[in-house]
């Protein structure tokens, strides 16, 4: 494979992404920093297909990252793969208010060929190439320049290892027919609701032990004030306020700016100055929360009593069992909440009774909670029977 030295010039950049436009699939990789902002901050982009490479610098005096952005949110002929690509999906979205797609991200796909459920690069890197990678450049500071070659050495490979294993995991799906498994998925990493900030929804991503419309509404009012503010300054949101304080503000609200100075993880200056007044104004025009916003009052085991605990027990055991078996990661088959709503009755919506899941491990759950399995040791492993089967066997 070809790697090209740094991209750092726009006339480059747009004739390596009009190659790149030709290709069935490019691997992508990013180098961020977004330890001290709120918007991570895009350092570097690694792109490749299996003859070419480069790092581009989106730092560079007057490059243009359009013929990038366009290849990666626009063109629909040409397959992106990530590995772990959340943060990556999620700086592009915030560049375009768009996703890449179509999209392919390997370590799902490594839950569907059994290599576990969060494998990382460099163990993805030995199971299928068998070769080590020096990780040592991941934690210098992407954003200073001017880059050594170690940096861009490391940066590079990412991508150029990524083009090598993606035919390969593509061949052993194929092979499998667990593609179709793992499609869903990889819509779920591309779908751009899971990248919008919006300040009005933040709320819902901060634990307080309350269902008083009044708290709740003071919540979401604070957290959304919150949110705009630390876009503003660029800091991290917990920086600016923890969610523990917030919490601690939308249950007990101060009477006073004055009393601010009392509230633990607050800065005692926001007892006098402009950003203090401005919680003080959100507390105090913050009304209760609407009625058809209240979040549905869910136990974490519905229905569940020790006898239901127990089949949910019984369950994951079943869903370890079968996970082995076919050789694939369990949390891709069924997730534990799943488990507990079968466990407790429920049968509607339950991803674990359609499709392929309900072909490989929903029937027998099914067949479990109903009574007609069980659990025995044959040969120093622990089995699944179906009694009635060998009822009638026995017959």
């Amino acid at each position: 494979m070809h790697i090209h030295p740094l991209i750092d010039d726009s006339d480059t950049l747009s004739e390596f992404c009009d190659r790149l436009a030709q290709s069935d699939f490019v691997a992508v990789d990013t180098e961020f920093m977004r330890e001290n902002t709120y918007w991570p901050d895009l350092c570097l982009v690694q792109i490749g297909n299996g003859d070419e490479a480069a790092a581009i610098d989106p730092k560079a005096d007057g490059v243009n990252l359009a013929p990038l952005l366009d290849l990666l949110v626009d063109n629909e002929d040409v397959l992106k793969v990530f590995h772990a690509g959340g943060q990556d999906v999620e700086i592009v979205y915030n560049l375009t208010g768009k996703t890449p797609h179509p999209i392919f991200d390997t370590q799902i796909a490594a839950m569907a060929l059994g290599l576990g459920e969060q494998i990382g690069y460099a163990n993805l890197v030995d199971a299928m190439l068998g070769k080590s990678l020096d990780k040592g450049a991941r934690f210098t500071d992407w954003a200073r320049r001017p880059l050594d070659k170690r940096q861009l050495d490391y940066a590079v490979g990412d991508v150029t290892h990524l083009a090598e294993i993606f035919p390969k995991m593509l061949d052993r799906l194929r092979k499998t027919g667990r593609g179709a498994w793992i499609n869903a998925e990889m819509e779920k990493l591309a779908d751009p609701a899971n990248y919008a900030n919006l300040p009005e929804e933040s709320w819902k991503r901060v634990r307080i032990q309350s269902r008083k419309a009044e708290v709740l509404g003071r919540l979401k009012a604070i957290a959304a004030w919150r949110e705009i503010e630390a876009q503003d300054k660029d800091l991290p949101r917990g920086r600016l306020l923890r969610d523990e304080t917030l919490a601690d503000i939308a249950l007990h609200p101060p009477k006073s700016q004055k009393a601010l100075a009392k509230i633990r993880g607050l800065p005692s200056s926001w007892a006098g100055n402009d950003i203090g007044g401005r919680l003080m104004d959100v507390v105090a025009n913050a009304g209760p929360l609407p009625d058809d916003e209240m979040p549905p009052r869910r136990n974490r085991k519905p229905g569940l009593g020790k006898e239901g605990a127990l089949v949910a027990d019984l369950l994951k055991l079943l869903l370890k069992i079968r996970s082995r078996e076919i050789g694939v990661a369990a949390r891709l088959v069924a997730k534990a909440d799943e488990l507990e709503q079968l466990a407790a009755g429920e049968r509607e919506d339950l991803p674990i009774l359609t499709g392929w899941r309900y072909e490989e491990f929903g029937r027998d759950a099914l067949d479990l909670v109903e009574g007609r399995v069980a659990f025995a040791v044959r040969d120093g492993r622990l089995k699944v029977t179906h009694t009635k089967e060998e009822e009638t066997a026995d017959a």
